[in-house]
C-alpha cells in the first residue's frame, strides 16, 4: 500500500485513481493486475489462473480469446479507422449496425443513437426525453421514475438514476427522480405476501406515485428488466405486466436499460423479450461488443421519434451527439459479436447452461451462510446471512460479502460481492463443465468464509 501513490513505471502505472481510491478504502487490498486472458479464464501477473465469473464488468460475452473479434477489428482499423455520424455523413459499419439492432430489438424500435458508454446512452435518453417533452409542449413533463438498486450509469444525469449509495454519497443529484421500491420478493416482500401480491402492490405504488407527482409531470420511468448492480434482482413473473399496464394509462415511457440483460445474458436476445416487456426506448452496451471496445447505442420507437425530428426540423439541427459514437470499429466488432451470438446458438446455450449453474448453485441453500439463490439465464445471486430468519448478516453491512469475495479469489474465480451477495455472470462461451468447475469452487468459497467467522457469528 505504501508504494501505490509512487507507483508510476512499467504496469504499475495501471493502479491509477479507482484502484488507489478503492485500496485507501480498504487498506489490506492492492491492485490485482491481469496479464492475459483466454476462453473464461485470466491469468493475473503472478501466473494465478481464475475463472471469470463476472465476464469482467457483466460484459464479456464471448469470453477473452475471441479471434474473429480481433480479425475485424484489424480489417476494419486498416479499411476505414475512423469516421463520424454527424452532418448527413456515416459509414456502412454503422448503418448496417443499426438497421440490424432495430430488426432484432423486442417492440416496434425504428432508429438506433450511437454512444460510447452505457452511463452516455442514459444521459441521452434523457436529454431526448426532455426534448420530446418539449416538442409536445408538455413543458412540465421531465420527471424520472427509477427504483432502489437501480443501476443506470455514473455520469452526472446517469448517476441519478441510480439508487446506490456508493454511487451517490456525496455527489450532487441534477436530475429530478422519484425513487421506487426494489422488486426483490424476498427481502421487500412483506409477511405473507405472495409474489403476485407483492407484484400488484408495486404497481399500485407506481400508480399512486404518478398520481400524487402529477402524471403531467412524470415522462419515463427507467428499468433494467433483471436488475443487475443492485443485486441481481430478478422480478416477480408477473411484475411487468402490471407495470407496463400502469405506464400506459399515465402516458409515462418506459426505457428498458438493457446494457447487462442484452444479447443473451437472460436466456434470450434481450431482457425486454424475457418478461414481455415492449420498451419505447433500449440502452445497449457491455455485451453489445463483448467489450472488446467501447461502444453503445440507443434504440427509440416512432412514439418518441416523431416529435424529436418535428422539433429539430424546426430548430434545423439535432444538437447532440458523440465523436466516437457509432466508431467505424467498434461498429465492426459489434456486428461480428451479434453475428458470432447468432451463429453460435449463445442465446439458447445460455438459457440451458445457465439453468444448470442456477441449479448448482442452489445446491448450497442448506449452507449455514445461504439465504437465496436467485437468477434467470446466465446471471445469478447468492445471498449470505449470518441469520436466515432475520436476514441480517455480520453487523456491518457488506462486510460478509468481502470475507466472500476474498475467498474466492483465494479459491481461483472472480466474483463481484454486492453488499453481501456473490453475484455470478460468465462469459455465455462457458461449458457446463467449467459451470461444474465453478460451482465446486463457490462450495470451498463458502466453507472458507464460514471458517473465517467467529464463533457463535452465525445463528
Amino acid at each position: 500500500m505504501d508504494k501505490l501513490p509512487n507507483s508510476v513505471e512499467g504496469r504499475d502505472a495501471l493502479a491509477h485513481m479507482h484502484a488507489y481510491t478503492n485500496a485507501r478504502v480498504h487498506q489490506e487490498v492492492g491492485p490485482m493486475i491481469m496479464e492475459e486472458g483466454r476462453g473464461v479464464h485470466v491469468w493475473d501477473n503472478d501466473g494465478n489462473k481464475y475463472i471469470e465469473a463476472m465476464a469482467g464488468l457483466w460484459s464479456t460475452a464471448l469470453g477473452f480469446s475471441e479471434q474473429r473479434l480481433i480479425d475485424v477489428a484489424t480489417a476494419q482499423m486498416q479499411k476505414l479507422p475512423y469516421y463520424h455520424t454527424f452532418t448527413h455523413k456515416g459509414h456502412s459499419q454503422a448503418a448496417d449496425l443499426a438497421h440490424k439492432l432495430v430488426d432484432i430489438a423486442p417492440g416496434p424500435m425504428s432508429k438506433a443513437f450511437f454512444t460510447n458508454s452505457g452511463s452516455e446512452a442514459i444521459d441521452t435518453a434523457i436529454k431526448l426525453i426532455w426534448y420530446r417533452s418539449n416538442a409536445l409542449g408538455k413543458t412540465e413533463k421531465k420527471k424520472i421514475l427509477t427504483r432502489k438498486r437501480g443501476y443506470h450509469g455514473v455520469t452526472t444525469a446517469g448517476a441519478c438514476l441510480t439508487i446506490l449509495p456508493a454511487n451517490q454519497a456525496s455527489f450532487d443529484q441534477v436530475v429530478p427522480t422519484i425513487e421506487l421500491t426494489c422488486p426483490h420478493y424476498w427481502r421487500e416482500a412483506h409477511d405473507g405476501e405472495s409474489e403476485e401480491d407483492f407484484a400488484t402492490r408495486l404497481a399500485k405504488e407506481l400508480d399512486d406515485t404518478i398520481e400524487a407527482e402529477g402524471p403531467e409531470t412524470v415522462a419515463a420511468m427507467f428499468a433494467e428488466p433483471v436488475q443487475g448492480a443492485g443485486g441481481v434482482v430478478v422480478p416477480p413473473a408477473t411484475y411487468w405486466g402490471k407495470i407496463q399496464a400502469v405506464l400506459a394509462k399515465h402516458d409515462v415511457l418506459l426505457v428498458a436499460d438493457e446494457v447487462i440483460c442484452g444479447f443473451g445474458r437472460t436466456g434470450n436476445m434481450f431482457g425486454s423479450d424475457t418478461y414481455n416487456i415492449k420498451p419505447d426506448m433500449m440502452t445497449l452496451s457491455k455485451q453489445l461488443t463483448s467489450s472488446y471496445l467501447p461502444g453503445s447505442a440507443l434504440l427509440i420507437n416512432e412514439r418518441v421519434f416523431e416529435p424529436i425530428a418535428d422539433e429539430s426540423n424546426r430548430i434545423g439541427v439535432l444538437g447532440h451527439g458523440f465523436t466516437g459514437g457509432g466508431h467505424p470499429v467498434v461498429s465492426a466488432v459489434a456486428n461480428e459479436t451479434i453475428r458470432i451470438i447468432e451463429e453460435d446458438n449463445l442465446v439458447a446455450h445460455a438459457r440451458e447452461v445457465g439453468a444448470h449453474m442456477i441449479a448448482g448453485l442452489r445446491q448450497y441453500e442448506s449452507h449455514p451462510l445461504v439465504a437465496e439463490v436467485r437468477g434467470v439465464g446466465l446471471i445469478a445471486a447468492m445471498e449470505l446471512v449470518t441469520n436466515k430468519e432475520t436476514k441480517v448478516a455480520l453487523e456491518k453491512p457488506g462486510q460478509l460479502g468481502m470475507i466472500a469475495g476474498k475467498q474466492a479469489t483465494a479459491n481461483g474465480f472472480i466474483t463481484r460481492n454486492i453488499m453481501d451477495a456473490m453475484a455470478f455472470c460468465p462469459p455465455l462461451i462457458i461449458s457446463k463443465s467449467e459451470v461444474d468447475d465453478l460451482v465446486a469452487r463457490v462450495g470451498k468459497t463458502l466453507d472458507a468464509t464460514l471458517a473465517e467467522l467467529e464463533p457463535g457469528a452465525v445463528n
